[in-house]
């Protein structure tokens, strides 16, 4: 019987030990995977930029230099635009009440004071409809419209170089192509002999130049409609603020 639990307890001893060894092989050889997946994943990374780096090189400087500046003059554009109609955009309820309790408890001064002192085409709109308030309705209301044709132009200001980068991007694209290819045949023609190594590195440098224009042109489309429909937010709120101010003017002169 003694035999028999000496015999247990080894067995149980060479188990456990067997189980811990296997565990830190375990550990040891996920911890070297782990290891050698992020080195993989940075390798693949820095592959990526380089790829990228050499794919444009190769497209030529000539094309992809100005495809690469319409992208840069493109994107600057956009950025200006979203900052400057993120600043614009008004809290179109909380003027038209702050200007309505203005309005019945200063008069129009205080009114206009709340116009000054609040940023945005609505405030503008209003601080012009509340400078006419002394003549008629119809003086007001002309003052609104006409400042509201300025404000919307000062919203849509440079979106139309954004419009131009998009169509012209692709277009360089396209002629770095063209002339790809007939780089490609002339190297054909020069050779007298239809070798595939010379047609498909031609071929490979044109369709580069076509592929750049391309993503620059969709990168630019994305911010392109983002603005549009930003400005077109913001002309809403200025149309609904001209109606509710000429209202509030009304109800002030009875």
């Amino acid at each position: 019987m003694k035999r028999l639990f000496s015999i247990l307890a080894i067995t149980c001893l060479m188990a456990i030990g067997t189980v811990s060894a296997n565990a830190t092989t375990f550990a040891t050889t996920t911890a070297t995977v782990t290891t050698v997946t992020q080195d993989d994943t940075a390798s693949e990374d820095l592959s990526f930029h380089q790829e990228l780096k050499k794919r444009f090189i190769e497209g030529g400087p000539g094309f992809m230099g100005i495809v690469l500046l319409c992208l840069i003059l493109g994107l600057a554009i956009a950025i200006e635009r979203i900052i400057f109609l993120n600043l614009s955009t008004t809290n179109t309820k909380k003027l038209t009440q702050n200007v309505e309790d203005a309005l019945n408890s200063g008069g129009v001064e205080a009114a206009k004071e709340v116009c000054r002192n609040t940023k945005g085409p609505v405030a503008s709109i209003f601080y012009q409809g509340l400078d006419r308030a002394d003549e008629d309705i119809d003086a007001a209301e002309k003052a609104v419209v006409a400042y509201g044709g300025v404000q919307m132009g000062q919203l849509e200001k440079n979106v139309s170089w954004i419009s131009l980068f998009i169509a012209l991007a692709p277009m360089l694209g396209f002629m770095g192509t063209v002339i790809g290819m007939i780089q490609a045949f002339d190297k054909i023609e020069a050779a007298g002999d239809m070798q595939p190594s010379l047609v498909a590195g031609g071929i490979k440098v044109a369709l580069l130049t076509t592929v750049f224009g391309l993503i620059v042109a969709i990168i630019l489309q994305i911010f392109y409609n983002y603005i549009i429909a930003k400005i077109d937010s913001i002309v809403n709120d200025m149309e609904d603020a001209s109606i509710t101010l000429m209202d509030l003017l009304v109800r002030h002169k009875k």
